[in-house]
C-alpha cells in the first residue's frame, strides 16, 4: 500500500504540474509572439497585424487565467504531498518560489492589466512596451522555477549538513549545469505549441469560411516559427542527452535501456524493456552507437543498469516516454516541413492548400501539448527515485495522506481540470468561429 501511495502521490503531482505547464507555455509562446504582431504594426496603416495582436491576446488572457489557477494546487501539494522536502531543501527552494511568486504578483499588477485593457488609453509605443514588459515578466517568472528543477536534477553549489541543504554560493545554484537545456527546451517547447496551435487554429478557419488577410500573416508567422523553434530544439535535446548522461546516468541508461555495464552501447530504436529479465524484448538496435549518450564512472567506464540496482527509475516508463516526445518531435518537424514547403507554392495563403492537408494541420492544433507531457514524464519520472539526484529520495520525503483520501482528490482534481479544458477548448473555438469585436479608440469624452 505504501508504494501504491508513493506512486498515486506522483501521478497527482505530475496531473497538475501538467495542466499548470500545458497553459503556462501558451502564455509564455504567445507573449512574445504577441510583442512582434505589435512591432509589425507599430507606423503602419497595415491593419492585418493588429487584427492577428487583438485575436491572439484573448488567448493568451485565457492562458493566463488557467495558468494561474492552476498554479495554486500545485503550490499547495508541493506541501501536502512532499511535506518533509520544503525542510531538507528549504534554504534553496524558498528564495526561488518566492522569487517566482513575486515576479508574477509583479507582473500581473503592473503591466498585465494594462496591456489588456489599456490600448485605448495610451499610444502605441507606450502599448508595445507594456506588451514587452509583459512578455518578461512571464520568462523571469518560469525562470525561478526552472532554477529550481534544474538544481534539483544538478544540485550544485551547496553544502550537505544535518540531512539539509544550505547554499554555498548562489550563482552557481542560479547557473547550474542542467538550468541552460531545461530553460531552452521550455522556451522551444513554449514557441512551437503557439505556432502549431496558431497553424491548427488557421487551418481549422479556413475549413469553414475564407479567412483575411490577418489570417495569412498569422499563418506565414506560425510556419516559420515551427520550423526555427524545431531545428534549434534538435540541437537542444542533444546537449540536454549529454547533459544527463554526466548528472543522471541511471536516467540516461534507462533511455538507453542499456542493462549491463560493459557490453556493446547500441541505440535501442524500439524495444519493450523487462525489469524482471533485465533485457529488452523485440529489441530493434544501431550497434555500438550509443556510448555518447551513457555515464562514464571514475575510469571511463560506461555505466548500465545494473550498476544501480535497487535505485532504478521505471525503466520501461522513462524508455517509452522519451520515445513517444522525439517520435512527436519528429512528426511536428515533419508536418512544419511540408507546411513550409506547400506554403510557398500558394504564397503562404493556407485557404489554398488542399482540404486533407487543412484537416492534418488542424487535427496536430494541440501536438505540443503531447510533447510537453511525455517530455515532463520522461524528466520527472526519470528522475526517480530520487527528487534531488543523488541524496533525497522520493519515499523520504512523501507525506502520510491515506490512499483513498489521496485517490478521491485526484478524481477531483481531474473533474474539475476536465471542465477547465472544455471551457478552454470551446472558448477558442467561439472565438476562431465568430472573430472579436472591434476596439475603438476612445476620442474626447466617454
Amino acid at each position: 500500500m505504501m508504494q501504491s501511495t508513493l506512486w498515486l502521490s506522483q501521478i497527482q503531482f505530475f496531473s497538475s504540474l501538467g495542466f499548470m505547464l500545458m497553459f503556462l507555455v501558451i502564455e509564455l509562446g504567445l507573449a512574445w509572439v504577441l510583442l512582434y504582431f505589435k512591432l509589425r504594426s507599430l507606423g503602419s496603416v497595415h491593419a492585418p497585424w493588429t487584427e492577428a495582436y487583438r485575436f491572439w491576446v484573448r488567448v493568451f488572457a485565457l492562458a493566463f487565467v488557467l495558468s494561474f489557477a492552476a498554479s495554486m494546487p500545485v503550490l499547495i501539494q508541493f506541501g501536502s504531498l512532499w511535506p518533509a522536502l520544503m525542510d531538507k531543501i528549504g534554504d534553496v527552494a524558498g528564495p526561488l518560489l518566492a522569487a517566482a511568486i513575486l515576479s508574477a504578483f509583479i507582473f500581473k499588477s503592473c503591466f498585465l492589466g494594462a496591456m489588456l485593457f489599456g490600448q485605448r488609453h495610451v499610444s502605441d509605443k507606450v502599448h508595445v512596451l507594456l506588451v514587452f514588459m509583459v512578455a518578461v515578466g512571464v520568462l523571469v517568472s518560469s525562470f525561478w522555477l526552472l532554477v529550481l528543477l534544474s538544481w534539483m536534477h544538478a544540485p550544485v553549489g551547496v553544502t550537505w549538513v544535518n540531512g539539509q541543504y544550505h547554499v554555498a554560493d548562489w550563482w552557481r545554484v542560479l547557473l547550474n549545469p542542467a538550468l541552460p537545456w531545461y530553460a531552452g527546451l521550455f522556451m522551444l517547447v513554449s514557441l512551437v505549441t503557439v505556432a502549431f496551435l496558431m497553424l491548427g487554429t488557421v487551418a481549422w478557419q479556413t475549413l469553414r469560411r475564407p479567412i483575411d488577410e490577418s489570417g495569412r500573416l498569422v499563418f506565414r508567422t506560425a510556419v516559420y516559427l515551427a520550423c526555427i523553434a524545431l531545428m534549434l530544439q534538435a540541437a537542444v535535446v542533444a546537449g540536454t542527452g549529454l547533459m544527463t548522461a554526466k548528472y543522471q546516468p541511471a536516467k540516461a541508461a534507462a533511455v538507453a535501456a542499456y542493462w549491463n555495464s560493459g557490453l556493446p552501447p547500441d541505440v535501442v530504436v524500439f524495444a519493450w524493456p523487462d525489469a524482471l529479465a533485465a533485457a529488452n524484448r523485440a529489441e530493434w538496435a544501431w550497434s555500438n552507437s550509443g556510448a555518447m549518450w551513457l555515464g562514464r564512472d571514475g575510469n571511463g567506464s560506461l555505466l548500465g543498469l545494473d550498476h544501480f540496482s535497487g535505485m532504478l527509475p521505471p525503466v520501461a516508463l522513462t524508455f517509452w516516454s522519451f520515445r513517444i516526445a522525439l517520435l512527436t518531435g519528429l512528426l511536428m518537424a515533419l508536418a512544419a516541413l511540408i507546411t513550409f514547403w506547400r506554403a510557398q507554392k500558394v504564397h503562404y495563403d493556407p485557404g489554398a492548400m488542399s482540404r486533407g492537408w487543412r484537416h492534418v494541420l488542424a487535427g496536430m492544433t494541440f501536438s505540443g501539448w503531447v510533447l510537453l507531457l511525455a517530455g515532463m514524464a520522461y524528466v520527472l519520472f526519470g528522475s526517480f527515485p530520487y527528487a534531488v539526484t543523488g541524496t533525497i529520495t522520493i519515499s523520504e520525503i512523501v507525506g502520510t495522506i491515506d490512499f483513498d483520501i489521496l485517490l478521491s482528490t485526484y478524481v477531483a482534481y481531474m473533474g474539475f481540470y476536465s471542465v477547465f479544458l472544455v471551457g478552454f477548448f470551446q472558448l477558442l473555438r467561439y472565438i476562431a468561429r465568430y472573430g472579436v469585436v472591434p476596439i475603438a479608440r476612445r476620442r474626447g469624452r466617454a
